[in-house]
């Protein structure tokens, strides 16, 4: 079985298109009770407004109210709103032509723009694409505007200066009407980007938890491979050694079970360290955190001692100052040292293994070369081999492991010491 990294989706991808549904259902209501309801009210509302709203204007502006010319207008300006959601543009239109309309037959005094206010600012605020509710909306007012100066100069025979003067307070309430409808609009469109901009934070959180969770897994799964796998070996050596000298020799057999005991002591710690933390913090034994094992390149003597326990010759050579290597490349290094042990022990018939660990201001260097026949060139790289090269890969360094020079197998490891990224 190999270690799988879970895969995390795209972060860039994910945000866009949630960015995109967010937009989309800012813009366009979904379907759902809830979405209907709404749209039922808003109905209700515009209708309400427009029923009321034009005969207290007429009435405002000193206009009669007949039942001939402005309850039908209001009417038809009312009716004309159930249909602004499919063909907003077509509803204008056809409310500005009712209203010159009436206003043409002497039907009613009031208002060449403002009884259409409501179609003009639902308008102007629509931010549909490829719509351009604003520019109708500013377009069909100026040219009703201005068609309504030439009607009351031309037709109804006002001098100018009048005319201009009664149709400038509509066009100062259709500026007012579009500002807020624009003001509107933006604040939509600025709920939408914050909407897409949280929801996009999220996603980022998410990834990065996710990865975090990855790489913890990982490492776990090298710590456990590493702690387990020379545990078993070296306890199934020194059983065996026990096994074969229990008749001969019972001091050799002692000893033998005492070294298995006290590398099984050892894992058993490290193996509670890393159950606790797997723990949620609450089920620790302890408030505080609980650090997963650690090794350091003070304790190769004892696992250099502890390998030739299972009848391996092995030689230890060090250059340099090992307390002055950093904590995570110390673990690398006796991590791949104890693994490739163990695979030596394990695979390579080997009776003799060499290691060499330099350490220098700029790398730390590791290799363990064995006379034995190693995995053989066909051979798959398992847990071990892939462990040992994500650990150096992840400090910045470079892994190989294959045939030595004049038989043998060799694993090498150069760790950069700038390459550690807390």
């Amino acid at each position: 079985m190999s270690t799988t990294v879970p895969r995390v989706p795209d972060p860039v991808g994910s945000a866009v298109g949630q960015a995109r549904e967010v937009s989309a259902r800012a813009e366009v209501p979904a379907g759902g009770p809830d979405v209907r309801r709404r749209s039922t009210w808003n109905n209700l509302s515009l209708i309400t407004l427009t029923l009321l709203g034009v005969p207290v204007g007429t009435a405002v502006a000193g206009a009669p109210i007949t039942y001939d010319g402005t309850l039908p207008l209001t009417a038809w300006l009312a009716l004309f709103l159930l249909l602004r959601r499919r063909w907003p543009v077509l509803v204008l239109l056809v409310s500005l032509a009712a209203i010159t309309a009436f206003r043409g037959a002497g039907l009613t005094e009031a208002g060449w723009v403002w009884p259409a206010s409501a179609i003009f600012f639902l308008l102007a605020a629509d931010d549909t694409p490829r719509r351009h509710g604003l520019l109708w909306a500013v377009g069909a007012g100026l040219f009703q505007l201005a068609f309504a100066v030439n009607w009351q100069w031309t037709v109804e025979g006002q001098d100018a200066q009048r005319a201009i003067g009664e149709v400038g307070g509509e066009a100062l309430g259709l500026a007012l009407t579009i500002a807020v409808a624009v003001a509107f609009r933006n604040w939509l469109r600025w709920r939408a980007e914050l909407a897409a901009g949280l929801a996009h934070a999220e996603q980022e959180r998410r990834l990065k938890a996710d990865r975090r969770a990855a790489e913890e897994r990982l490492q776990i799964a090298r710590e456990l491979h590493d702690v387990v796998a020379h545990t078993l070996t070296v306890v199934g050596v020194q059983l065996r050694v026990a096994d074969e000298a229990l008749d001969d020799s019972t001091d050799e057999a002692r000893a033998a079970l005492r070294t298995a005991q006290e590398v099984r002591a050892r894992a058993v710690g490290d193996l509670r360290s890393l159950i606790d933390v797997l723990r949620a913090p609450d089920d620790r034994p302890d408030a505080e955190s609980v650090p997963a094992p650690q090794a350091d390149l003070d304790g190769l003597a004892e696992l250099t001692a502890r390998t030739r326990a299972s009848g391996l010759e092995v030689a230890l050579d060090v250059t340099g100052d090992p307390g002055a290597v950093a904590a995570p490349v110390a673990l690398a290094c006796y991590r791949v040292i104890q693994e490739a042990l163990t695979n030596t022990v394990q695979h390579a018939g080997a009776r003799r293994a060499t290691v060499r660990l330099a350490i220098t201001p700029d790398a730390v260097r590791v290799e363990v070369v064995d006379d034995g026949a190693g995995p053989g060139p066909v051979a798959v790289p398992g847990h071990g081999i892939n462990g040992m090269r994500e650990r150096v890969a992840a400090l910045g360094g470079t892994f190989t492991a294959g045939a030595a020079d004049g038989g043998g197998y060799a694993v090498r490891a150069t760790i950069p010491v700038a390459g550690f990224r807390p």
